[in-house]
């Protein structure tokens, strides 16, 4: 790009230097003009001289102020005059024609001479700043490797933007090798060297953006009081990080892998889902966390499906954990990064890697949660595709063994041209599921409870969500339907920071604020408590939450239309008090027409009641099924769809989780998901005591066991 020749020479700008100052010698007097300015030879110049005639001495004549104002205002009109020119301006100024001859020689050259050496200081100065520059190159290329061999490379062999990235690559090399020797010292173990993926050790500012999902701070559970057994979890030792980097690099490569690869990695199975071949995959992947833990059983599974969304928004949400743990609040029940080692490059997640830990559920006290403590890292690959991917950390945290550790799971995002994506997620999991009651068994082992079928379903469903949320071409011919953008976001939050609180509290774990109760008279029914202070989103006072699970032979889709229909309600809802139930609004949430978002009146004979309003959310997926309500003030609820602050309503949900009770056989006699019974859940939030510091008396959790009970026979009764 830069010829050495050039930039050996430092001098060449010099020599024009010294070039021009020897036309300037030519000069009688260089200062002539400026130190008498009116000084001049009365003789004719050297080629008008007679050749024989003897020099005359020389005579100097000063001209007049006068005379040189007059011949400086003709010069900037015309400096080169002729010989009428000339004769006329002598005339005027009584002067010789060949004084005024030599005064416009001499006054070109003068203005000749200050020209070239004001380009001569910046020739100069531009002369030192190209030596310079190209010293630094030179220093710096002098280090610079060879693209092919690896060896030095010699000047223009690359372009100079490869020359800066093979410099870049060298130190972040080194400081790899560095890393690598103190990760060898303290577990003896040599780090492989990745030069790949050192750009992914680069830091930039982290700005998520405006969150789609969720409201809540960097730990999930604080909204809701509790995490303590989380905030345990330190983030990893400088010593660990190495090993992370290296793990999360294997993880991505087998994911990959897993994602795309067909037999006989994976074979069909009985019920139109891929099986992992345990024998070819332990063939195909020796390194990663180890050998399967005795006691633990392998759950693999892959799910592909075309979501409403853009590959930069799920990426978005899958790096952020309040996003991520919003949009699957019904599968990840905590969730917090405890470190944060790269941040991504070029403004966007390729190359972020963060250290978390979460705690997956199934909506129910009956299937003990999986805690994992992992690693997630996110990279663009050179077609384009994105892919998200968790492998466990758990061989570094000292810590009893694990129940559950993640193999590399997680999804490839393919941008499609018409905004949608294509997703493929892949769970794979080592678990001891012995806790698990003997009527959700058959859900957990044929892996549909945690397995990718589940996580691709929920974000399908998320993702129409929040498509219908921004929609603006609703039309107005149904009196029911909320119009108003304003109104509609306003009440889609209120309703997802329902949905959130109902799945903290139903399912088995007790990380939150809640306290369970161990003498509550009843074996299958679980009743927490938590006392609510300083909350705007709930009731001041204690709160008692009650939920259990049991199974009816009845398919999911008949329970789920009957608890989400209004027109039903009566018939297991002991708080309507058999009042007639209208639907006031309501905001469509999906294709299926199961899914919204409702506002429902309950007009009772009792007086105290006319005004009890009910917001409702129902949603419905391949795998399970969720119907939320709370009571809600209608003057808050009036604020909120004038698209007021929904932050400020207090909320107590109750509602229920249908899931299908595993895989069974349809009228044709094929194997599908919700043929058979179901597995339904029922949880209540009440407000036993408005006063936070009262105590909790044995009559209240009599009530809720008793509501709860006489709930659960009502449904049966009906649904029966």
């Amino acid at each position: 790009m830069f010829s050495p020749n050039l930039f050996d020479s430092p001098h060449m700008f010099d020599m024009t230097h010294k070039t021009s100052e020897g036309e300037l010698g030519k000069i009688r007097d260089d200062d002539y003009e400026t130190k008498s300015g009116t000084e001049t030879m009365d003789v004719p110049s050297g080629d008008e001289q007679d050749p024989n005639q003897r020099p005359k001495k020389k005579r100097y004549h000063r001209h007049t102020q006068l005379q040189i104002q007059e011949m400086e205002a003709f010069f900037k009109e015309c400096p080169h005059p002729d010989d009428k020119q000339r004769k006329e301006l002598s005339r005027e100024l009584g002067l010789e024609p060949l004084q005024v001859k030599f005064w416009f020689q001499n006054k070109r050259t003068q203005m000749k001479a200050q020209h070239e050496r004001h380009e001569n200081a910046i020739l100069k100065a531009e002369n030192e700043k190209l030596r310079a520059e190209n010293n630094r190159y030179k220093e710096a290329l002098s280090n610079a490797t060879c693209p092919n061999c690896g060896g030095p490379a010699a000047l223009g062999e690359m372009s100079f933007d490869e020359q800066h990235l093979r410099i870049e690559n060298a130190r972040l090399r080194e400081e790899i090798d560095r890393i690598s020797g103190i990760a060898a010292k303290y577990v003896g173990k040599p780090l492989t060297s990745f030069p790949h993926i050192s750009s992914h050790l680069h830091s930039r500012s982290l700005d998520p953006g405006a969150s789609n999902f969720g409201t809540q701070s960097g730990f999930v559970g604080e909204m809701y009081g509790g995490g303590d057994l989380l905030r345990s979890v330190s983030g990893p030792t400088e010593a660990d990080k190495p090993m992370i980097v290296e793990l999360a690099v294997a993880a991505m490569e087998e994911l990959i892998r897993m994602a795309q690869s067909g037999e006989p990695l994976w074979v069909p199975g009985e019920k139109s889902t891929d099986v992992l071949n345990e024998d070819e995959y332990l063939r195909t992947f020796p390194r990663g966390i180890g050998p399967k833990p005795l006691g633990l059983r392998s759950e693999a599974s892959r799910e592909s499906a075309v979501v409403i969304m853009n590959h930069v928004n799920l990426v978005e949400i899958l790096m952020d954990v309040n996003q991520w743990s919003s949009a699957f609040c019904g599968i990840v029940s905590r969730a917090m990064t405890l470190e944060v080692l790269s941040t991504g490059v070029a403004g966007n997640y390729n190359g972020a890697l963060q250290v978390m830990t979460a705690e997956f559920q199934v909506p129910s006290p009956l299937v003990p949660t999986r805690e994992n403590y992992f690693v997630r890292y996110c990279k663009q690959h050179t077609d384009g595709t994105w892919a998200v991917v968790d492998v466990s950390l758990d061989n570094l945290r000292p810590s009893p063994m694990s129940k559950c550790r993640r193999r590399p799971s997680g999804c490839l995002i393919q941008e499609l041209p018409n905004g949608y994506s294509k997703v493929i997620w892949v769970e794979h999991v080592e678990v001891d599921d012995r806790a698990v009651h003997n009527i959700y068994r058959p859900l957990v082992n044929s892996g549909l409870a945690f397995g990718a079928k589940r996580w691709v379903a929920t974000l399908d469903r998320q993702c129409e969500r929040l498509a219908s949320s921004m929609a603006s071409n609703i039309p107005a011919g149904d009196l029911c339907v909320i119009t108003s953008p304003e109104g509609r976001k306003s009440m889609l939050k209120l309703a997802e920071r329902m949905v959130t609180s109902f799945c903290t509290g139903v399912g088995a774990s007790t990380a939150h604020a809640w306290t369970t109760l161990s003498a509550t008279g009843s074996d299958d029914v679980r009743v927490m408590t938590r006392k609510s202070m300083d909350d705007p989103g709930r009731p001041p006072g204690i709160v008692l939450s009650a939920a259990t699970s049991f199974w009816i032979p009845v398919p999911p889709k008949r329970v789920f239309d009957f608890l989400r229909d209004e027109n039903s309600r009566s018939e297991w809802d002991i708080l309507s008090n058999g009042g007639l139930v209208q639907e006031m609004a309501h905001i469509a949430n999906g294709r299926d027409p199961g899914n919204c978002v409702s506002l429902l009146r309950v007009n009772s004979a009792n007086s105290s009641q006319s005004n009890m309003l009910i917001l409702q959310e129902s949603c419905s997926d391949a795998t399970g099924s969720y119907v939320i309500y709370a009571p809600v003030d209608i003057v808050a609820m009036n604020v909120v769809l004038s698209g007021g602050d929904p932050d400020y309503v207090a909320l107590l949900p109750s509602g229920f989780a249908i899931l299908p009770d595993g895989p069974g056989l349809n009228g044709g006699g094929i194997l599908e998901i919700g043929s058979g019974g179901s597995l339904l859940t029922v949880a209540f939030q009440i407000l036993v005591d408005s006063v936070p510091t009262a105590k909790l008396s044995l009559g209240s959790v009599a009530t809720v066991n008793s509501l709860i009970k006489c709930t659960v026979e009502r449904i049966k009764a009906a649904v029966a």
